[in-house]
């Protein structure tokens, strides 16, 4: 089964926006008295990312048809590319970007396996453009 794409036409995520809260693996065993006790539930975990995207009127229109059609609405698997290390240059142990023959910066390549969160995309008006906030659950 393939899963749909990220619009590549979507502009990257703000940074400012960005929150990454890990899925709590943990099952507290509940005692009477004393301090409580954890274990673990289970050994998969996954990541509760929230975005925001300032987008045009056209990619407002991509967002929107990637949400409802492609994504049925939220609830299908989708790829998305990190926010976190796609595009950005390999990089050698001292911090120098690593190059190709030609001397063009070697970039990551990164995606992420995500689900839609608990609730659907916000929209709200920035001037002439549109913020949609989000939440993806990045799986294990």
């Amino acid at each position: 089964m393939s899963y749909p794409e990220w619009p590549a036409d979507l502009p990257k995520p703000e940074r400012d926006s960005y929150q990454l809260q890990p899925q709590d693996a943990r099952r507290k065993r509940g005692f009477e008295n004393g301090p409580p006790g954890y274990r673990r539930r289970f050994s998969a975990v996954a990541r509760m990312v929230s975005l925001s995207c300032i987008l045009s009127d056209h990619q407002r229109t991509l967002f929107d048809n990637f949400y409802h059609d492609d994504c049925t609405e939220g609830s299908v698997l989708f790829w998305m590319p990190d926010p976190t290390r796609d595009g950005w240059p390999l990089l050698d142990e001292s911090g120098m970007p690593l190059t190709d023959e030609l001397g063009t910066p070697l970039l990551i390549a990164a995606r992420w396996l995500c689900s839609w969160g608990d609730q659907p995309p916000i929209e709200t008006i920035q001037g002439i453009e549109f913020r949609k906030q989000f939440q993806v659950v990045v799986m294990p």
